[in-house]
């Protein structure tokens, strides 16, 4: 964001606004379609993120692959009762499947 005297200018574009926006597509009774969905939906606003559940992985990761759109995943999800050897391994396994955030 561009700085100003009195600190950052503020946001004058649709696509300003657009790249500071996490999509979270975390709802647990999402069907792949929703998330197909809202994932084409976030490439076409140009947010700067989506969040999904880790199952949606290989499903997400193609249609965000080649724009600036990151890809996020909860790990732990939904509860975030495991453990914490758990939420590595998971972490591990998700960044190397894609995830960026």
């Amino acid at each position: 964001m561009d700085q100003t005297p009195d600190g950052p200018a503020p946001l004058t574009t649709y696509e300003g606004l657009a790249r500071l926006i996490d999509h979270s597509l975390l709802r647990p009774d999402f069907t792949a379609d929703q998330v197909t969905q809202g994932c084409l939906m976030a490439r076409d606003y140009g947010v700067a993120a989506v969040v999904i559940r880790p199952s949606d992985i290989d499903l997400v990761r193609p249609l965000l692959e080649g724009t600036s759109v990151a890809l996020g995943v909860a790990a732990g999800f939904p509860h975030g009762s495991s453990t914490t050897a758990t939420k590595l391994y998971e972490i591990r396994d998700m960044l190397r499947r894609g995830a960026k955030e």
